[in-house]
């Protein structure tokens, strides 16, 4: 395959993880963990464990097939197409309905520098609308641009991160009076479940390169090393992160801040690093935003590659995009952000939220199934398996019934292609 259709190297396939990683939720996650005190520890290094475990089995299996165009077609080729078509599309639905969330977080945080942004939520979501629209024309012109933005986005979105490891050494270098002054709860193994899932939804998207293997170059060994480092780096330095500002701040404080690391930062460094913080923070969701629009052309297209799905769903322009599922991904994205801000679609998006939790679960699940069917990675799939159930335990009943409803809504699609496929053959 020609360079051009490879142009992901190791460094920017490993942004495409971190990038992917490092969304909105940890921007917001130390005030949702705070009340969990220690057990949001426990939590965190539960989560990363058990995403390692998951993040090995894709490995084995990137190793196994490198010339599969993705993760999905893999699954498609083990469990059968029916199985494939269903991950994929719960997958695909998930991504746009979280890039609704994400670009209307990071519109919300810009505002801070203009503020007649935020005066409506009507405004916040035109906003929104237009991080999406710009972010998806870059995305039109190919891989390769939409990486290289990546890699920026990566490297300014680590900057906040940076400042409150930087601020956290300090502290611990005057003594670290700061971290025994506030009371904090002990760990609760009762409570442990319900941080988990807290947690794993933060480290989620971490196997973003495996979802477009055909984009990286040698990827038996990149997409492996991508998904390994960036997975381990991401998690130590949530850890460093979320623990530290809880430990430093009141819980209560913590819980009922909108943007826990600007109020960090603003705490110890002043009111206008506050605000730094915070129009870095539209950056990471911005590079989110980026990573999901990237995914939504991809993952059709490797459906197709992978004989899952006829050509016309994914059809590419002279970049190799594939342009009708990528814009039409966009645009539910905006119809979900315009209609929640008028009220009219409140309802649905308050659905198709609860369902983009559940829906990256089966995935995790899939691949889990695909190397016990090829006989590879036993017990590092059996532990995935069983993780990836205590996760959605830890959701919740509806949150699980959700995602399984998620998946089925794909049926029309698998018999819908399967049957003008057949015509275009019989024709």
């Amino acid at each position: 395959m020609s360079d051009e259709r490879r142009p992901f190297g190791i460094w920017t396939a490993a942004a495409l993880v971190v990038g992917s990683m490092i969304g909105a939720g940890i921007f917001v996650l130390p005030g949702q963990l705070a009340p969990f005190g220690w057990t949001g520890l426990a939590a965190w290094i539960a989560a990363g464990l058990g995403a390692m475990a998951i993040a090995m089995v894709i490995a084995d299996l990137t190793r196994a097939m490198p010339q599969e165009p993705g993760l999905i077609a893999i699954c498609g080729e083990v469990l059968g197409p029916m199985p494939g078509v269903l991950l994929g599309w719960s997958y695909w639905v998930s991504l746009w309905c979280a890039t609704a969330v994400v670009a209307t977080t990071a519109a919300s945080y810009l505002s801070t520098l203009w503020t007649p942004l935020g005066t409506t939520p009507l405004r916040l979501a035109m906003g929104g609308v237009v991080i999406v629209s710009l972010l998806t024309l870059l995305n039109l012109r190919g891989a390769r641009a939409a990486g290289r933005f990546q890699i920026v986005t990566t490297l300014l979105k680590l900057i906040p991160l940076a400042a409150v490891v930087a601020i956290l050494a300090s502290l611990l270098f005057e003594g670290g009076g700061e971290f025994t002054e506030h009371a904090h709860q002990p760990f609760a193994p009762a409570s442990l479940t319900p941080a988990l899932t807290l947690a794993f939804f933060a480290i989620l998207s971490f196997e973003t390169a495996s979802m477009v293997t055909e984009r990286v170059q040698d990827p038996a060994r990149n997409v492996v090393r991508a998904t390994l480092i960036g997975l381990a780096a991401t998690t130590l330095l949530y850890i460093v992160v979320c623990m530290g500002i809880v430990l430093a701040l009141p819980a209560e404080e913590l819980a009922a801040s909108p943007a826990p690391l600007s109020l960090f930062v603003e705490r110890f460094w002043g009111s206008g690093a506050g605000v730094f913080i915070a129009l870095l923070t539209a950056v990471s969701g911005i590079g989110y935003v980026n990573s999901a629009v990237l995914l939504q052309g991809e993952l059709p297209l490797t459906a197709v590659r992978g004989g899952m799905m006829p050509a016309w769903a994914a059809p590419t322009n002279r970049h190799d995009v594939a342009v009708r599922p990528m814009v039409l991904g966009s645009v539910l994205s905006a119809v979900l952000m315009v209609g929640g801000a008028t009220g009219v679609g409140a309802h649905l998006l308050d659905f198709m939220l609860r369902l983009t939790t559940a829906a990256a679960i089966w995935i995790y699940i899939g691949v889990a199934l695909s190397a016990l069917m090829l006989r590879r990675s036993h017990v590092w799939a059996a532990i995935s398996i069983l993780f990836s159930l205590w996760v959605l335990y830890g959701a919740g009943i509806e949150a699980g019934g959700l995602g399984i409803v998620l998946i089925l809504l794909g049926l029309p699609l698998y018999y819908a292609t399967r049957r003008f496929s057949s015509a275009a053959v019989s024709g």
